[in-house]
């Protein structure tokens, strides 16, 4: 049966239909609490009709990746929700992939949906850390008068897992005065330029579990302009595959998200960089599975 819905444009069903995938991409088009610019409830569909113009053989890993089975399941219906009641929707979406023995992959949308996501995860693994690739701390208590805006994501998180920033360039001065914390390790944007060592740091401080959560505005805006908080300083792509082709070497990653992508007309290479990125990450997982 074919499906233009599915990502990658897997036509085959033998290699997107739910019982035999080892992934499951769960599309979230919610942006409820969005602060600058409004429309990451886009950003799974953008992410999936981009992917149907990637190439399905990876270059790189000598493989056409898709093989391993990848699912992708109906867009969650969270958009009259309100953003607690949406994170919980997603960890129930999460916990039922978890338990089918799936590997989850989850589409946003802003990155409070990541709270629902590693709720789900610490609730089926003892042990895991978390690799937050963003151009904010969003260690805010509350912010636009709640708790589950999605400039307070690692906030919410920090309690459940320790965390290794990976990009930040810029804090405000709650988050400046929330920091040190022993719980959280940060790889700015200027370490990132400035230590060859970063990636080796970043994956030597991560436990043995991870789970990665990606906000697309961790690039640079010359690189991934369509986001809806723009910085500038920000990764380049390299950045970003070298640090996940180590990290897949050294570690095991348990989920990821891809989050804030924030479509506009002309900027299909945003949507495109997101795609690839998610298919290349898959690939470097499933080559070096644990």
């Amino acid at each position: 049966m074919k499906n233009s819905l599915n990502f990658a444009k897997i036509d085959e069903e033998r290699y997107s239909n739910l019982k035999d995938s080892k992934v499951v991409i769960i599309p979230v088009p919610y942006d409820a609490t969005a602060t600058y610019k409004k429309g990451t409830k886009l950003g799974p569909a953008a992410i999936i009709d981009a992917s149907r113009y990637m190439e399905q053989f990876d270059e790189e890993l000598n493989k056409e990746t898709y093989k391993i089975g990848i699912h992708t399941a109906k867009p969650l219906n969270v958009k009259r929700l309100s953003p607690k009641k949406m994170t919980l929707k997603v960890q129930d979406a999460v916990k039922s992939v978890i338990e089918k023995d799936k590997f989850p992959v989850i589409l946003g949308g802003e990155h409070s949906i990541s709270v629902g996501a590693v709720r789900a995860i610490a609730k089926a693994v003892d042990h895991f850390s978390i690799l937050h690739l963003d151009a904010h701390c969003d260690l805010r208590n509350e912010y636009f008068g709640s708790r589950y805006n999605h400039g307070c994501f690692a906030r919410r998180v920090i309690e459940l897992a320790p965390i290794v920033q990976v990009g930040i360039r810029s804090l405000s001065k709650e988050e400046k005065d929330f920091l040190p914390h022993p719980k959280i390790r940060i790889i700015s944007a200027y370490d990132i330029q400035n230590d060859k060592e970063w990636i080796k740091k970043a994956c030597d401080t991560l436990s043995e579990n991870v789970y990665v959560t990606i906000d697309a505005d961790v690039f640079d805006p010359s690189v991934v302009p369509s986001v809806g908080t723009p910085e500038p300083g920000g990764i380049g792509w390299y950045d970003a595959i070298n640090l996940f082709k180590m990290l897949t070497k050294k570690r095991r990653v348990i989920g990821f998200d891809a989050m804030e992508l924030c479509p506009q007309k002309g900027g299909e290479a945003s949507d495109f960089l997101m795609a690839k990125l998610i298919y290349r990450f898959l690939g470097y997982i499933f080559d070096n599975k644990k």
